[in-house]
């Protein structure tokens, strides 16, 4: 892999790692070059901004949940047909988790892993001197590491800046740029991050926007050279243990199911599976010439109501489940449960294939990494095929019985607990599938 990249990273999450990670992207992109996105974990929704601003598809990598071989076959995909790969870190440089695949599941990892320096984004907002001593830490703090210059965030006036600048200037920390408040080139969020790429208004205006932004902001000239690689410690075609669970996949997608890792489909395809997708807020139903069905998460909560109301789709769903396969990822699995209570309180009937019932009304967050092995054969694997991934919601759960689907742990723990259900062909968990 000959491509250079760069990755965005910063010392927490809300230091402007997205604002400035769109930014470069569509003012790269609009200067002529092919650029590549990657996002740093599990994040579904990032990428979708990362491919509307680049006009190519968007992968993850994950050094906690993916060998170190299976992250350089996917960084060397990205690298097809590109001039640049920018990569956006996830909350600050250095958080993880232990026992991973290829590390904690920090994006210094991967930086580490294939050779990209590290754009640090620092929010200085609240303080001005002292953000050169969090910037000469984060700096510092890991020898694997190549810095390649700052670009501070809610600067608030000429003042601060020099206050700033003047500090880093000793340190020898490269300065390239300072972004000043301004919350108009805010994105919408919602509970599980930004609002989805395809359900934000003026979404190609927005992207415009932050690319003047940085424009005006930040030398994105000096970044471009600044971008670097190292041939990668380790090769292989690790996306071909990804293996498809069927030959062909009815995967469904629309803004209450849209949580389908890029990587997987591409391992799936590589593997010589067909997806075919369709839509349950518009009434489809899986097709009948498919061989399994697949519901990634999303947010079923928002449209509990119409989906409960989709007869074609539920129907078809439960048709579809007599003969064949259907599984079901966090969203997904809830939809596949007898009841899913929606923010207003109101019980929407869902399929009914698990004996799930789940609620939105009062909230929890759920989150972590998740080792898991299956509790019997699948369409996934032999009983014991042990995979990673990871739990992100909200929903709680008023009734779940029957056969496990998965046995699983979380990065901290020593021990398996079930989880998920299985029923006959029908199977689903809060556990979204990684690697």
């Amino acid at each position: 892999m000959t491509t250079p990249g760069l990755l965005i990273g910063a010392a927490r999450s809300g230091s402007g790692k997205t604002t400035l990670a769109l930014g470069l992207m569509r003012a790269m992109t609009r200067r002529g070059l092919r650029v590549s996105a990657v996002k740093c974990g599990p994040d579904y929704i990032d990428p979708a901004f990362h491919a509307a601003a680049t006009g190519r598809e968007s992968l993850n990598l994950d050094s906690w949940a993916m060998s170190p071989a299976l992250i350089a076959h996917l960084a060397a995909s990205a690298s097809e047909g590109a001039d640049i790969i920018i990569a956006e870190g996830a909350m600050g440089l250095f958080d993880g988790a232990p026992g991973g695949g290829a590390g904690s599941g920090a994006s210094a990892d991967i930086a580490a892993l294939l050779g990209w320096p590290v754009l640090l984004a620092h929010d200085v907002s609240g303080q001005a001197q002292t953000g050169a001593a969090v910037l000469r830490g984060l700096a510092t703090h890991d020898p694997r590491l190549t810095i390649a210059g700052v670009a501070l965030n809610r600067v608030g006036s000429e003042r601060h800046l020099r206050l700033v600048a003047s500090e880093l200037d000793l340190l020898g920390l490269r300065l390239f740029g300072a972004l000043p408040r301004d919350e108009s080139v805010k994105l919408p969020e919602r509970h599980l991050g930004l609002v989805q790429a395809g359900e934000t208004s003026d979404l190609d205006a927005r992207l415009e926007a932050l690319a003047d932004f940085i424009e005006a902001h930040v030398d994105v000239t000096a970044i471009v050279a600044a971008a670097g690689a190292a041939p990668p410690s380790v090769t292989g075609e690790e996306g071909a243990k990804l293996r498809p669970p069927a030959q062909r996949i009815a995967v469904a997608r629309d803004e209450a199911f849209s949580f389908f890792y890029p990587h997987l489909a591409r391992a799936w395809r590589a593997a010589g599976a067909e997806i075919i997708f369709f839509s349950p807020l518009a009434a489809e139903a899986p097709p009948e010439n498919c061989d399994l069905c697949w519901l990634p998460g999303g947010y079923p909560e928002l449209h509990a109501g119409r989906l409960a109301q989709s007869r074609p789709f539920m129907n078809g769903l439960r048709r579809f489940a007599r003969k064949r396969p259907v599984h079901g990822e966090c969203g997904g699995y809830m939809a596949l449960g007898r009841v899913l209570i929606d923010a207003k309180g109101e019980a929407q009937e869902m399929a009914g294939l698990l004996n799930l019932e789940t609620s939105f009304l009062d909230r929890k967050l759920h989150l972590g990494y998740r080792r898991a092995t299956l509790a019997a054969d699948h369409p996934l694997g032999a009983r014991g095929h042990a995979f990673r991934g990871h739990e992100f919601h909200y929903a709680s759960i008023l009734k779940e019985s029957g056969e496990p689907f998965v046995l699983a742990r979380d990065a901290y723990s020593d021990g398996d607990a079930p989880a998920g259900l299985r029923q006959g062909g029908v199977s689903g968990s809060f556990f979204h599938l990684i690697g």
